[in-house]
């Protein structure tokens, strides 16, 4: 059996994902500093590739912010 791996994750896998907190992802979406999503009949969201684009865009080379 093959198992289907959605290209959508909810706010909880994404969280896993980035090894964060369920309700970080939640404050992070209300502030406007997280990934790209979706809501859809009420549910959020995360597609795998705004995910992947997202954390691209936050990699740095220091702490004060230098982009590689």
């Amino acid at each position: 059996m093959t198992r289907y791996r959605s290209d959508f994750l909810d706010t909880a896998e994404t969280a896993q994902i980035l090894r964060l907190k369920k309700h970080t992802m939640e404050n992070m979406r209300y502030i406007g500093n997280g990934p790209i999503f979706y809501k859809i009949g009420g549910r959020v969201f995360y597609r795998r590739a705004d995910l992947r684009r997202w954390l691209a865009q936050a990699r740095r080379r220091s702490t004060s912010g230098e982009r590689p």
